[in-house]
C-alpha cells in the first residue's frame, strides 16, 4: 500500500510555510500538527516552516501520524473494498446501512466496519468519510486515511442522475473516482 508521505519538488526559492499554505493548500491546523510531530523534512532533515527551500530541494511531509479514533466503536461488518492505497479506501456500501454512526446506528454503520478494518491492519487513523450516501442507497463511499487527503477532497462535486446504484464493481468507475481524488492534489504521492 505504500506510505503516507507527500513529496514536493521545489521549483523556486521559497519559504516552506508558503509551500504548505499556497502551493499545497494545507490548513494551518495541519501545519501546526506536522511541526509539533517533526513531520516536515527538507532533503531528509527535519525543518521548521520558516526555513527557505531552494530550487531542486525535496520537501517531504509525513502524514502517517497516529490519531485517536476511539470515538467510533469497531464492529465486524463485511466490507466490499473496491480500491485501497496508502491514502484512500473506497467501499461499496450496500443499501440499508448508514455511513456514519448515530443514535440509531451506534455500532452498525459503515464507519464502524471501517474502524474494525483499520484496527485489524494496525492503522490508527480517524474515520473520515469524504462523501455520504443515504441509508437506503447503495454505492461507493470514499474514506480518506489522513487529514490532508480529507480536506483536499471534501469538496468533490458528485453528480447524481435520478438514482445511482452500483451493483457490481466496474473498473472504469473506480479509476474515475481515484483520478478525481488525486487530480485535486498537486503534489506527488508516495
Amino acid at each position: 500500500m505504500g506510505n503516507m508521505n507527500l513529496t514536493y519538488n521545489v521549483t523556486e526559492n521559497i519559504m516552506i510555510n508558503d509551500i504548505l499554505g499556497k502551493k499545497i493548500l494545507m490548513s494551518s491546523r495541519l501545519k501546526n500538527k506536522l511541526i509539533k510531530n517533526k513531520a516536515i523534512l527538507l532533503n531528509g532533515i527535519f525543518v521548521d516552516t520558516r526555513t527557505v527551500a531552494h530550487l531542486g530541494d525535496v520537501l517531504t511531509i509525513i502524514l502517517d501520524l497516529s490519531e485517536d479514533n476511539s470515538n467510533i466503536v469497531p464492529s465486524q461488518i463485511p466490507l466490499d473494498i473496491v480500491y485501497e492505497d496508502a491514502h484512500i479506501l473506497i467501499v461499496n456500501k450496500p443499501a440499508g446501512i448508514a455511513v456514519h454512526p448515530s443514535m440509531l446506528h451506534f455500532d452498525n454503520s459503515l464507519s464502524n466496519g471501517v474502524k474494525y478494518y483499520f484496527d485489524s491492519i494496525g492503522l490508527h487513523k480517524k474515520i473520515r468519510a469524504v462523501n455520504r450516501i443515504d441509508l437506503n442507497t447503495s454505492g461507493l463511499v470514499l474514506f480518506a486515511k489522513n487529514e490532508y487527503i480529507h480536506n483536499k477532497n471534501n469538496n468533490i462535486n458528485y453528480e447524481y442522475k435520478d438514482e445511482i446504484v452500483l451493483e457490481e464493481k466496474q473498473e472504469e468507475n473506480i479509476d474515475s473516482i481515484v483520478n478525481d481524488v488525486f487530480n485535486n492534489i498537486k503534489v506527488e504521492m508516495e
